[in-house]
């Protein structure tokens, strides 16, 4: 699989395209790298800054309960009661111990732009992009409510912290959560600004800040004027962004007060007022404020979702590498509804046709009569994936190995079978080196890979062909094949793994690997959009048009 070499461009409503400058970076993973200079700043302050400063971090939290506590006791969770002169000292105070926390951790000036609306003009306040726990500084500098999940309530300490902003909470055991709490925000919305603002990171999860994902519809369903919020790190150093590929939480902490000054932009855009079509549909609503936010922020945006998110998350003995084509497979299934709803059924269905061609390659035209889709843009695009020497042709085989990892990303083992099953002779069942390259490239979304070693050590007695049974007790017996055979032997190939993407410490001379987030949504920004409002296909296209 390769990216093609000229990509189609969103479109700005003016008709002007919106620049994806490729190579298009994974919006997924985080690597840190430091020079020698860095490494001795980190050390020094490692030793000195860093342990003052997290303790007066953690005494400012310690400080803040106590008020926090005093304002919540005796609050409805369905009205809100007047703001009488105590809660506002109690609210000012709060503001400032937070104030002092953030100082003390290295973020002396905090630069505000715009004018912040009132809950009457702008009951939501939409910021992006979300990269980092960090972006909780908007929520205590405003103290507006925001969405988390209802288990945050019960952390000691934390929890009565979030109470005191008045959170609309998400409950991962109750099935109508979601739909309950696009009701509660809703409500909220709608009451002529009595309730707090509520910021809401439409993302739903951490990027490193390359582009904007697609937003989820559940801040937009009120169809309500929301504010679009701009937040801005620009730091030399980024050692702000925890993605879902690399540093961890501590990490991340640990080189952030590490730093002598970290700098924190916040930009308030004008209001964005729904038109009657987008108070009618939330997934177009969202694409025009996103759009909004890209500009202002000068950075591309892309249809990868929390989704894609998950595809490069998963665990399987084979882990995707960082430029993997199948982000960009998977975006383009998706929006051409090529997702099938019982995979099972529909794989082997394409399995039994792909053998029955016997390798024979397919133009455009046919592919788009195999899919029973109609020719289009975006179907090129993902002909394109397929058709590496640009002589419109692809293998179809290629697509259902690629169609079978995104729709079933940890088992990796149940689409080597299919694949085998595709490409083996039928005399003895068995492929070649060259067929397992093209298994394994198109698994792994990449142009090039070679699998000499790989085959070698599965057919030690130099047969020239191996079956699925041969390299399904090789890869119980080596489970981490991907690292030990083929990103070992393919120097150009990066893994997304946290076993890959590490930060080199200043601590000493051996390499901190950087570990990946656990796959939860953020606690910041959990998705509560319902499912009957992820946005049509029609809504998509609208964008484009």
């Amino acid at each position: 699989m390769r990216l093609p070499s000229k990509r189609r461009c969103a479109i700005e409503e003016d008709g002007k395209k919106m620049d994806q400058a490729p190579p298009f970076r994974n919006p997924f993973v985080h690597v840190l790298k430091f020079s020698p200079l860095e490494k001795a700043k980190i050390a020094l302050m490692t030793v000195t800054l860093f342990p003052i400063r997290l303790l007066i971090a953690a005494f400012m939290m310690l400080l803040a309960w106590p008020f926090a506590f005093l304002a919540s006791l005796g609050r409805s969770e369905t009205t809100v009661e007047p703001q009488c002169l105590w809660r506002r000292v109690v609210d000012i105070i709060l503001k400032i111990i937070m104030r002092v926390m953030w100082f003390v951790g290295g973020f002396h000036w905090m630069t505000v732009k715009g004018r912040r609306a009132l809950p009457a003009e702008a009951p939501i306040l939409t910021l992006a992009p979300h990269s980092s726990y960090f972006d909780a500084i908007p929520v205590t500098m405003t103290m507006a409510s925001i969405v988390m999940k209802a288990e945050s309530k019960d952390i000691p300490l934390w929890g009565t912290l979030i109470k005191f902003i008045r959170p609309v909470f998400v409950s991962r055991s109750d099935q109508d959560s979601r739909k309950k709490t696009v009701e509660e925000i809703k409500r909220r919305a709608h009451s002529g600004g009595e309730w707090p603002q509520i910021m809401i990171f439409p993302e739903g999860t951490c990027t490193n800040r390359s582009c904007l994902i697609t937003f989820k519809p559940g801040a937009f369903i009120p169809a309500v004027p929301v504010q679009p919020v701009v937040i801005r790190y620009p730091n030399k150093l980024d050692s702000i962004t925890w993605t879902w590929q690399g540093p961890g939480a501590f990490e991340i902490l640990w080189l952030t007060l590490c730093q002598l000054h970290n700098r924190f932009v916040v930009e308030f855009l004008p209001i964005y007022t729904p038109s009657e079509e987008e108070k009618k549909n939330p997934a177009l609503y969202a694409i025009n404020v996103r759009r909004v936010l890209a500009k202002a922020l000068g950075v591309p945006i892309t249809d990868y979702s929390f989704e894609d998110c998950q595809l490069a998350m998963a665990e399987g003995q084979l882990r995707l590498p960082v430029d993997t084509c199948l982000l960009e497979f998977s975006k383009l299934a998706r929006r051409l509804g090529l997702k099938p709803r019982n995979t099972e059924k529909v794989l082997q269905d394409y399995v039994n046709r792909a053998r029955k061609l016997e390798g024979q390659k397919l133009d455009l035209d046919d592919f788009a009569q195999f899919l029973d889709v109609p020719v289009s843009e975006m179907l090129r695009d993902m002909f394109s994936l397929f058709d590496e020497h640009e002589d419109n042709c692809m293998d179809l085989r290629e697509y259902v190995i690629a169609l079978s990892v995104i729709c079933r990303p940890a088992k990796t083992l149940e689409t080597m079978k299919l694949a085998f099953k595709m490409f083996e002779a039928e005399e003895d069942g068995a492929i070649t080196e060259m067929e397992l390259a093209v298994i394994l490239k198109t698994a792994l979304g990449v142009t090039h890979l070679s699998v000499s070693r790989l085959f070698t050590a599965i057919d030690p007695e130099d047969t020239g062909k191996i079956t699925f049974d041969k390299f399904r007790c090789f890869v119980e017996q080596h489970p981490d094949i991907s690292e030990e055979y083929l990103y070992a032997e393919n120097a150009g190939l990066s893994s997304g793994s946290c076993h890959v993407h590490h930060t080199e410490s200043s601590l000493s001379s051996r390499k901190l690997r950087g570990t990946a987030n656990k796959k939860t949504a953020n606690g910041i920004c959990p998705d509560f959009s319902p499912k009957d409002h992820d946005g049509t296909i029609d809504g998509l296209f609208k964008k484009h048009n």
